[in-house]
């Protein structure tokens, strides 16, 4: 309900068009990830010279590893196979009983003799275990890593079938996870990925990315899979519509959530009316200087008419019942249709006849359906099925109405000319760039702990970094600016600040019959533009079509300029006007504007700062009619 300025704001449409809203990543050591190149990365092992050279020192690496009598063995195995022998016979080492070093001497093949493949096996004492080594099946008209030259070797024939479970390898030299850049045309990034996943026959948790992006949008971000060929997904480029995958890269790690600097925006307000051209420079430099207040943006709460934190403030009372009316009962404002599912299901509680009609999309809704069918009223259990993301989504949502609140408590207060005594501030001592939790790492199963527990915790977005609260002292030696002063998701282990505003925290929860101290149940552009359909800006789609036409399936029409500018610090003025559009018409005014922001931010509230308009859905609806 505040601002960081009192200076004017103007009318304009935001995501009238989804081109009208251009987000790149900012990967973490700071590079923009756009789509650049459809070329298949270069997996190639060492050339033959070099892996000739390197065949007397593996031999002795592993005389070193296993000893003088099994280097011996594996010398004129390999003897035999650079002479052609067709039907050289696997090879047994030593008995070996410790675990830890057979997997070393596996692990020494694959990465030193990949046309051999091998397995564990008994030994003849039925105690003891061997590795044994052959040369891998298929045909090797070519020569390989360490120089040597073989035939198709004959089948192995013996009472004890080889393991083939090692026989299909990784190539040692490629980094397991293949990194590319996905780029995504008015798609959640979910279903983006799930759209590939169903082409390639893998499940969506395969994929691994470092934060979602929104989906009435263009956006290019980092993806990592786990040991798959970057040719198998080149190969959907043209199945695939408004979606594209490129540059790609073998890498030793996949991503993990919050795994990223920022967020690159490029964002088109249109149908802009204010008094002059000279109130709209005045509002962006009004921007840049002042900045705006971090709130969470509208998305955070949900669109429908029943809030996403009305849920989770039912949640964290331990209303479960309640918790699945909100989630299920009739809406205002759903379609007929829909409603008319809800109403049945509220008036007759058919669940068989609800699990049919309640489409696919409505994971929350089918997931207390299904499992209320199996425990009919146990409605902590009906909640416990929902995906865990989703369910942590609507106490974090509460979190977020609580944090909003503070934040304009605390504007609204004290003003935002400084830090004030009482204040959470960054730790200046410990400038560490801190650690990153993977949720997925966590237990879903925790029927047993409170159920603050289960649905309370924060959603692994966020880099953990000490605070302190300020006082007299540090106010005195200037150390802390605005700029470092934060505001905590609320919990029931929350250092909360020194000052009036932790009161807010406590007052509107107290309201809400929640207790935060202990569980309850344990750069602007300015154009003008005649034609409302066309993209007003480049897209990196349309970059790649001019570099390389013949392969890009297009989806977008040339756009009107390319900013390839990446300023970490904040907007990038242009001071340039342009006409867009047939010369008929009467012209509209659009106005650009580019910036990158930190992780757990959001550009609709610096448009909102910008426009002093609410940027909620209705009200955009408004501006875009």
């Amino acid at each position: 309900s505040r601002f960081a300025s009192s200076l004017p704001g103007f009318r304009g449409a935001l995501k009238q068009r989804y081109s009208d809203f251009v987000v790149h990543e900012v990967a973490r050591d700071g590079t923009l990830v756009r789509l650049t190149s459809f070329d298949l990365p270069d997996e190639r092992a060492d050339t033959d010279d070099e892996a000739e050279a390197d065949l007397p020192r593996a031999l002795e690496s592993f005389r070193l590893l296993c000893g003088d009598a099994d280097c011996e063995v594996l010398r004129g195995f390999l003897s035999s196979v650079s002479e052609g022998d067709s039907d050289v016979s696997p090879i047994i080492l030593s008995p070996d009983a410790d675990k830890a070093h057979r997997l070393e001497v596996h692990d020494f093949f694959k990465r030193n003799f990949i046309f051999l493949v091998t397995d564990t096996v008994e030994h003849s004492d039925g105690v003891q275990r061997c590795i044994r080594v052959r040369l891998r099946s298929g045909p090797r008209g070519r020569r390989n890593r360490t120089g040597i030259g073989s035939s198709e070797p004959s089948g192995w024939r013996d009472d004890r079938p080889f393991d083939s479970r090692g026989s299909v390898t990784w190539p040692y030299h490629l980094g397991k996870f293949l990194r590319f850049h996905l780029y995504k045309e008015n798609k959640d990034t979910q279903e983006a990925l799930r759209v590939i996943g169903k082409m390639l026959g893998l499940q969506p948790r395969s994929f691994r990315i470092a934060g979602t992006k929104d989906k009435r949008a263009i956006t290019t971000q980092q993806v990592t899979l786990f040991k798959v060929h970057a040719s198998r997904l080149a190969a959907l480029n043209n199945k695939l519509t408004g979606i594209k995958v490129g540059d790609f890269n073998y890498v030793k790690e996949g991503l993990v959530l919050g795994q990223l600097m920022g967020n690159r925006f490029t964002i088109t307000l249109r149908s802009v009316i204010a008094e002059s051209e000279d109130m709209i420079k005045v509002a962006v430099d009004g921007l840049i200087k002042n900045g705006f207040i971090n709130y969470y943006g509208l998305q955070r709460f949900g669109s429908a008419s029943v809030p996403t934190h009305l849920v989770g403030a039912t949640l964290l009372r331990g209303e479960w019942r309640s918790a699945v009316s909100l989630i299920l009962d009739p809406r205002e404002g759903e379609c007929d249709d829909m409603n008319g599912v809800r109403e049945h299901y509220k008036e007759h509680g058919d669940i068989d006849v609800a699990i049919r009609n309640f489409p696919r999309r409505l994971i929350a809704e089918r997931a207390i359906l299904q499992r209320l069918k199996k425990y009919p009223g146990n409605y902590l259990q009906a909640l416990m099925a929902i995906p865990r993301t989703l369910r942590l989504m609507y106490v974090h949502s509460y979190q977020s109405y609580l944090w909003n609140h503070a934040a304009s408590m605390r504007a609204g207060m004290y003003g935002l000319s400084g830090v004030i005594e009482g204040d959470l501030v960054y730790k200046k001592e410990c400038p560490g760039e801190g650690t990153v939790t993977d949720a997925s790492e966590n237990n879903d199963d925790h029927t047993n702990a409170s159920e603050m527990d289960i649905f309370a915790e924060t959603l692994p977005e966020e880099t953990i970094q000490s605070v302190k609260i300020a006082d007299s002292e540090d106010l005195l030696k200037a150390v802390y600016t605005l700029e470092d002063v934060v505001l905590p998701l609320p919990g029931s282990e929350t250092l909360f600040p020194g000052n009036e505003v932790a009161g807010i925290y406590h007052e509107i929860a107290n309201k809400d019959g929640i207790s935060l101290t202990e569980s309850i149940h344990g750069v602007k552009d300015l154009m003008t533009y005649t034609d409302d359909k066309i993209h007003l800006v480049e897209t990196d789609l349309d970059v790649l079509s001019k570099a390389k036409p013949s392969e890009v399936n297009e989806l977008l029409s040339t756009g009107a300029s390319h900013d390839d500018s990446l300023d970490t610090s904040g907007a990038t003025i242009l001071a340039e006007t342009e006409s867009i559009g047939s010369s008929d018409l009467l012209p509209e005014l659009a106005v650009k504007l580019s910036f990158t922001l930190p992780t757990s931010s959001y550009a609709t509230m610096a448009i909102r700062e910008l426009t002093k308009t609410s940027t909620s859905v209705d009200c955009q609806k408004a501006l875009n009619s």
